[in-house]
């Protein structure tokens, strides 16, 4: 009997390098990953070694042929997803110049300030352009830095690629980049590639030449090749697509590409956004916009702490559960007893260096706990942590373009295992929230593009969809209670953030 043939996603996050096999149908087979370091060598830098990044790939790829007993004849084609922009330079040969810098990385945030003073327009000019509010590390902002700090090492790159395209290139022997990724460079996201405005504002019209040509994300870039096929056990010759950024390729494989859909990433970051048939830029100066495969665009919010800030507050105010695997079970359990609202405390989920950009720009914006009385214990505490994500979720909702009462409402990531917290975010949206089927979203939106490479006349986008998992209906009953508690929330947030924006950071 003639085997089904088998499609490959990728997904090189920050800290776990992941591979996962899926049917046409888009049911998991097998998968694999293990831990991929990232350094912190200095203040504000953030940066990860290539070839480590390449090698721990290759031993991903082995452990998931050893674990599944899959033959790697059976797959038809390979996608990428990785984490976006930063910067990996390349010399002529393909080899690196450089360690790969990381989109946390901030080392570019002096030059932006500098930028910024001498033409105040700047940000709004690239918001125009990018529909995104610009961050420290996307790519032009660090290849303007190592033009100033690095020249030399400059010198000697002739690519400038994203972290996938760079694993894509050790694949295939060839270099490109997708739309999902130059959009946001930033670049011009109306024609979904890279822009020659930005570069020059940026003063980077010499180094237009590193950048590589912008290609969809279901386009074949190549087929791997026999070096390649050594290294990682997939058959010399396997065809390979271009990829996309880790975010358009979640949203494509948790289901979200049909316009008015509004997806949820509950994950170490928080992100909600809504797919559009069009780029949307309003509000102008908040938020980002991605391109998603095909021709539709994700106009997205993000709070920079999502799954982190319940990680952070165990962490802390549980110590004693450290090593008990049912913790997260136990934070579940205690949060569910304290009614909405948290007996009168707040959290502001702020839990980053670098401030929000949403639901305004605030460099100085910490998390914050408010309301904290000797009354108050952990159960309050860690009420308080689910509530501030579930809070701050609906300002980010605020924000998006109106989409239909009765549209989609996707949740995804470890957050949406929660059943407590999912019934949370159904309660204060006054919406009935769908958690899909599965896990690997990134991976699967990955396979999804390798697919339609595979096949461009099927819709895989559509066969491969997951089914649900559960619909979780709001309470009624609740909303006052929500409303209210979403009253206090902001009137603390505006509080606290214009203080922020009084400080002098360090």
């Amino acid at each position: 009997m003639t085997e089904h043939p088998l499609y490959l996603g990728i997904d090189a996050g920050s800290s776990v390098t992941k591979a996962a096999l899926f049917d046409a149908q888009g049911r998991l087979v097998g998968k694999a990953a293990r831990k991929m370091p990232i350094a912190r060598p200095a203040p504000r830098r953030v940066e990860v070694d290539p070839l480590l990044a390449w090698q721990t790939l290759c031993g991903v790829l082995r452990d998931l042929w050893t674990e599944t007993g899959v033959a790697p004849a059976r797959v038809a084609g390979v996608g990428l997803t990785g984490a976006m922009v930063g910067l990996w330079l390349l010399d002529e040969g393909g080899e690196p110049v450089a360690p790969g810098i990381n989109w946390e990385d901030s080392r570019a945030q002096p030059l932006l300030e500098t930028m910024e003073a001498a033409d105040p327009d700047m940000l709004a000019t690239i918001f125009a352009s990018s529909g995104s509010a610009l961050q420290q590390g996307c790519t032009l902002p660090l290849l303007a830095w190592t033009r100033d700090h690095a020249p030399d090492t400059l010198a000697r790159a002739r690519h400038a690629v994203s972290y996938k395209d760079f694993l894509r290139f050790r694949l295939t022997g060839e270099i490109a980049a997708d739309e999902t990724e130059a959009s946001v460079a930033p670049g011009d996201t109306h024609a979904r590639t890279f822009s020659r405005r930005m570069l020059s504002l940026f003063g980077l019209e010499a180094q237009a030449s590193l950048l590589g040509p912008v290609r969809p994300s279901e386009a074949r870039a190549g087929q791997v090749t026999p070096e390649a096929a050594q290294a990682t056990g997939l058959v010399a010759g396997t065809p390979v697509a271009i990829g996309a950024g880790d975010v358009p390729a979640g949203v494509t494989g948790m289901g979200g590409r049909a316009p008015g859909t509004v997806s949820i990433i509950l994950g170490t970051t928080c992100m909600l956004g809504v797919a559009t048939d069009r780029p949307v830029f309003t509000p102008p100066g908040l938020g980002l916009l991605f391109p998603l495969p095909g021709d539709a665009w994700f106009r997205a919010m993000v709070n920079v702490a999502g799954t982190l800030a319940l990680d952070w507050a165990l962490d802390l105010f549980c110590p004693d559960w450290s090593l008990d695997p049912e913790r997260y079970a136990r934070a579940e359990a205690l949060v569910r007893d304290v009614p909405v609202g948290a007996n009168g405390v707040t959290f502001l989920p702020y839990l980053s260096e670098s401030g929000i950009i949403a639901p305004t720009v605030s460099a100085g914006a910490r998390g914050t706990f408010l309301g904290l009385t000797p009354a108050h214990g952990r159960s309050e505490i860690l009420r308080a942590v689910h509530e501030g994500i579930v809070l701050a979720i609906l300002d980010l909702v605020d924000l998006l373009p109106p989409s239909e009462a009765d549209a989609p409402v996707l949740i995804a990531g470890g957050g949406a295992r929660s059943a407590t917290w999912v019934q949370m975010i159904a309660d204060a949206l006054g919406r009935t929230v769908t958690v899909p089927d599965g896990s690997e979203f990134g991976a699967l939106g990955a396979a999804m593009l390798a697919a339609t490479m595979s096949d461009p006349d099927s819709d895989s986008f559509t066969a491969m969809t997951p089914p649900q998992a559960r619909r979780v209906v709001p309470r009624a009953a609740d909303a006052p209670a929500w409303r209210a508690a979403h009253a206090l929330y902001a009137a603390r947030r505006d509080a606290v953030l214009a203080a922020a924006d009084q400080e002098t950071l360090p």
